[in-house]
């Protein structure tokens, strides 16, 4: 009887070992939802920064995005480090459940050996002669009643060892997985340690490379600034050797002609060349995150196609023109010129009057930030830049 109640409180030992590990395995649950939405949190990211990497864009989101991205990493690093932390307990609380059924399982076979001995030694017939011996129906009783509770005790003991038997079975099992997971997890971890290393290394060689940059974008942006500068000065002299001219015609009884510009072509001009618009007219980021005000918009087409003459005029500039480019300016009257830059070569002489639709140049610009592109213009009275695309016929 001694044997069974120990065996009763291993059991109760067990079953209530086993509570804490219930609500253990429900906080590793939990946090591997938790690690999961953080993950697909970080993918979107990733995601985003391929898009944002694919386009011209303010730098500081690529730089905010791989800010979060490292703040992602961090909390995926925490979750897991909670999960290790938890597999740890579990594989303590397990290992402490196997060596007590352990335990319970040895002295529970040393008793059953022991009463496997006994029943042995006094032979199959041991029953029989028991019963047998007994003096008076009241002894016979007595003597039936000790053997029917010796034989559930054995039976009971016989039971014990096997469910103490399965019982380690079954913690064996479980501390082979939780260190599977275990190791799992911390291989988990030392590929996030890695990648928010990489992030991190990402970033700074980021911000190394938006610092080199912004400084030859602002020596860039400043010569662009001159060379506009320059371009006015020269179109304002042109419009002045202009009017001068008219007004010497005007003295001789001359009247000059109708300019080819005026505001009845808005939205009636072809196309210098056709392609899609890679920079519009206004302010814009540059790829290397810089701001910048176009005063004309950039067209793609590839090297060499044919650049034309939006109206009829007259060639007032052929030749380099700083970061402009191969440039070419037409004069077409009323204070209007267009201008057609990064040019790859020229087709017209200064001077030289042109027709509507006339080929005057060829697209270059192949080693621009926007891969081989017409820059076109339209200007003014007082050199004033204006929207080309309020000009050029709707596609």
């Amino acid at each position: 009887m001694p044997e069974r109640g120990a065996a009763v409180l291993a059991v109760l030992l067990l079953l209530g070992a086993a509570a804490p590990a219930m609500g253990q395995s429900t906080d590793l649950d939990a946090s591997r939802r938790r690690l999961e939405e953080i993950r697909r949190e970080r993918d979107r990211l990733e995601h985003q920064q391929e898009r944002l990497q694919g386009q011209v864009h303010d730098v500081n989101d690529e730089l905010s995005n791989l800010e979060r991205q490292r703040e992602s990493t961090q909390r995926i690093v925490s979750e897991i480090e909670r999960q290790i932390g938890g597999l740890a307990s579990q594989l303590d609380r397990s290992s402490a459940e196997l060596i007590l059924a352990e335990d319970n399982l040895a002295e529970r076979r040393a008793v059953l050996e022991r009463r496997l001995v006994d029943i042995y030694k006094r032979g199959w017939l041991y029953t029989f002669q028991a019963l047998l011996a007994a003096e008076s129906f009241g002894e016979l009783l007595s003597r039936y009643k000790y053997l029917y509770l010796t034989s559930e005790q054995d039976r009971a003991l016989v039971t014990d060892v096997e469910h103490l038997r399965n019982r380690v079975v079954v913690e064996r099992n479980t501390i082979l997985n939780v260190r599977t997971q275990l190791d799992r997890s911390r291989q988990e971890r030392e590929a996030e340690y890695s990648k928010f290393t990489d992030l991190a290394r990402a970033r700074s060689r980021r911000l190394e490379t938006l610092q080199r940059s912004a400084r030859r974008t602002e020596r860039r942006l400043t010569t662009l600034q001159k060379d506009e500068a320059r371009l006015n000065g020269l179109l304002a002299a042109l419009e002045r050797a202009r009017r001068d001219e008219a007004a010497r015609g005007a003295l001789r009884g001359t009247v000059s002609g109708p300019g080819s510009i005026t505001t009845a072509s808005l939205g009636k001009l072809d196309w210098p060349v056709e392609g899609t618009i890679v920079y519009r007219f206004g302010r814009d980021t540059l790829p290397s995150g810089g701001i910048i005000r176009w005063n004309g918009v950039g067209i793609a087409a590839t090297t060499g196609t044919a650049v034309r003459a939006v109206e009829g005029g007259k060639v007032r500039l052929v030749g380099q023109f700083g970061t402009y480019g191969l440039t070419i300016v037409l004069e077409h009257g009323n204070g209007y010129y267009s201008v057609y830059s990064h040019l790859q070569s020229a087709a017209v002489k200064l001077g030289a009057a042109i027709t509507k639709a006339a080929t005057i140049g060829a697209v270059g610009g192949e080693n621009s930030d926007y891969g081989p592109h017409l820059h076109f213009e339209i200007r003014g009275e007082n050199q004033t830049a204006l929207d080309p695309t309020t000009w050029l016929r709707k596609r």
